[in-house]
């Protein structure tokens, strides 16, 4: 069983950066691949936006937010993070973290349906 708590979102003008933060309670924390993944206003489902491995050996970003977000985890401290730089106003949304299995050598996934665990999301808003 893992929980998971988001933190750092917030209210930043275009072209500015935040940190996401994901707190994950557990003891098998290390044994998840962690991904991101965000709700759109007038989305109709939550996007993939990045994922790492357990070791942070395999890692995975949607073409709309590669070169300006990073995601990355300390296994030790038990969190996640994303690095959000070069914000745009359709960035906004809430961003979730998730925790699934780790598939191993195909890297992680970018399907919900392949997380089992959520946290309840933060709110990031873009102004133009």
């Amino acid at each position: 069983q893992v929980q998971l708590v988001e933190s750092g979102g917030g209210l930043v003008q275009a072209g500015g950066s935040l940190r996401l933060s994901c707190a994950a309670s557990g003891r098998t924390f290390s044994r998840y691949a962690m991904g991101w993944f965000r709700h759109a206003p007038g989305k109709e489902w939550r996007e993939f936006v990045a994922a790492l491995s357990w070791n942070s050996g395999n890692t995975v970003y949607a073409d709309s937010v590669k070169g300006r977000f990073t995601i990355s985890r300390d296994n030790a401290k038990n969190t996640v993070s994303l690095q959000v730089n070069s914000l745009k106003p359709e960035d906004t949304a809430v961003y979730y973290c998730a925790a699934g299995r780790d598939p191993g050598s195909s890297g992680p996934s970018h399907y919900t349906e392949d997380y089992d665990y959520w946290g309840q999301g933060t709110q990031v808003t873009v102004s133009s």
